[in-house]
């Protein structure tokens, strides 16, 4: 059978990283002799110049229709909008809705050849592999009422957090069960000691624990998460916690990884799709750096590592997926590095997106012959 997947290049250097993914793919797709169909469309800032809105009907409509969804970053400088206009951002929101994606999985793991790229001590990110689940469709990114308005002391604005007891079972759920087949470690994230949502959330999480004995769970205020993802990474195995501090934690955890540009992720639903995986999004964690769009810097590795994602969890190809991470280890194993990445390591191959790529895809054809 063939499988459709839509690629959204988006803003910034998301035509430059998703399209080496794209390449990849194709690549992984010739030497498995699987059919794979891709088609292109706009969404983010360069749907808004072309369609007026940051995601049209139609784009969401062929996302609903395929197998799996390869996404860059959306947004920029020229796009920003604090009176209320339509913002890149909100394609994001709205595929997630559209797509019934409730869970954003995120791998943390601290490769040996860039502990050098890390601003932390060897001895702390040494042996780091985690994975951070984030739920996507509640909490205060789409709470109502979210506005601005005016009142008689000025102007003022309200955001809303609100989560049902079934979004919180249904993404803890969803870590027991990670953690089941990991290291039956699961820490719940919350802020239990001030917001209603999070006394909600502990509760539930302790409801759902009965059910995964074999599973230790642990609470951590997010306050404290923060720093112990710095102190103590090693100690933690899966990571559950709401929309607003997932975001946030993950963006704190790609400093173990040596960089925002090795983070891969992958956005899942409950719906399965035709070959009988669950409907995901994939995209790299990072935004869509508009200092270096077109200037051939960015590092295209955690877009790759979102195609070996979505190759996995959406079409079922697990070694596939193995093979392309493990191309990819192979080509910082020989040194090469884009500019994140390049950290203090004497004698450093400094690449480009380009031939990043490229080298990604000649380490995925040599071991095909030598296998």
């Amino acid at each position: 059978m063939a499988y459709k997947i839509l690629v959204l290049k988006g803003d910034g250097i998301g035509p430059e990283v998703i399209g080496e993914a794209l390449q990849v793919l194709k690549i992984v797709a010739r030497q498995s002799a699987i059919d794979l169909e891709f088609h292109e469309a706009l969404v983010g800032g360069h749907a808004i110049d072309t369609h007026g809105k940051p995601l049209p009907e139609e784009v969401l409509k062929q996302g609903q229709e395929s197998d799996a969804v390869l996404l860059g970053a959306v947004g920029g400088p020229k796009w920003d909008n604090t009176k209320g206009g339509p913002r890149p951002e909100q394609a994001l929101l709205g595929l997630r809705a559209g797509l019934g994606l409730f869970a954003n999985v995120r791998p943390v793991r601290t490769l040996r050849e860039l502990i050098p790229s890390s601003p932390l001590r060897p001895e702390i990110i040494n042996g780091v592999d985690f994975i951070v689940l984030r739920e996507l469709t509640g909490g205060i990114y789409f709470g109502k009422p979210s506005e601005r308005r005016e009142s008689s002391s000025g102007r003022e604005a309200v955001d809303t957090c609100l989560y049902s007891e079934a979004e919180i079972r249904r993404i803890v759920k969803f870590g027991f069960e990670l953690a089941r087949d990991r290291r039956k470690h699961l820490t719940s994230v919350d802020k239990a000691n001030i917001l209603s949502t999070s006394r909600l959330w502990r509760e539930v999480a302790m409801e759902v624990a009965a059910d995964y004995k074999e599973v230790t769970l642990e609470h951590q205020l997010v306050d404290s998460m923060a720093m112990h993802l710095i102190r103590r990474p090693r100690d933690f195995d899966v990571i559950v916690t709401e929309n607003l501090f997932g975001d946030i934690l993950t963006d704190e955890a790609s400093v173990l990884a040596g960089s925002m540009g090795m983070l891969p992720s992958a956005s899942l639903g409950e719906e399965m799709n035709g070959a009988g995986f669950r409907i995901g999004m994939y995209e790299p964690i990072h935004g869509t750096a508009p200092d270096i769009a077109g200037r051939d810097e960015a590092n295209p590795l955690a877009a790759i590592l979102s195609a070996a994602m979505l190759l996995e969890h959406s079409l079922g190809m697990r070694s596939e997926a193995e093979s392309i991470v493990k191309a990819v280890e192979g080509v910082l194993h020989e040194g090469y590095r884009t500019k994140d990445i390049q950290g203090s390591v004497a004698g450093a191959k400094l690449v480009g997106c380009k031939a990043m790529g490229r080298l990604v895809r000649e380490r995925l054809e040599s071991q095909e012959s030598d296998s």
